[in-house]
């Protein structure tokens, strides 16, 4: 009917929209994640992606690694999901909501425990470091 109100969407779904028009920048066909048997997932997953060629450099950087899959060009480590939040993850990177990975992934690192996280705060100052990229939190406000 003309006039009347369409559903009201939440900051929730507006945010869920907005991830979903993102591209992985990778070709293969996305699937949900599968992790090693035994992980939990309390605080759910999303997954970053790195280019290939920075994966090594960025592993001795971080106090924890958690499950680290890789594709060939990619590599993708898997982080709480909401990671993103107020946070811009420097290019090349790619940020997955939901952790949905190209079918041709394998995992190459299993933390030791049953948490598949990377932290994520080390990871992106890490990908800073190796990127050449200063934190956004760290970057000149112009008025």
């Amino acid at each position: 009917m003309r006039g009347q109100p369409g559903p009201v969407r939440g900051l929730d779904t507006l945010v869920r929209l907005q991830r979903e028009q993102r591209s992985p920048g990778t070709a293969g066909a996305l699937g949900p994640l599968v992790l090693p048997e035994g992980m939990t997932t309390p605080l759910g997953c999303d997954a970053v992606a790195v280019p290939a060629r920075f994966g090594p450099l960025v592993v001795p950087r971080l106090p924890r690694l958690g499950c680290v899959y890789a594709d060939g060009s990619h590599w993708w480590w898997i982080v709480p999901s909401d990671s993103d939040y107020a946070l811009v993850w420097p290019a090349p990177v790619h940020y997955a909501p939901g952790a949905r990975l190209p079918s041709t992934t394998r995992l190459i690192h299993r933390p030791d425990d049953t948490v598949p996280y990377t932290p994520p705060i080390p990871l992106y100052l890490a990908l800073c470091r190796v990127t050449g990229t200063t934190p956004d939190w760290s970057r000149r406000l112009s008025a």
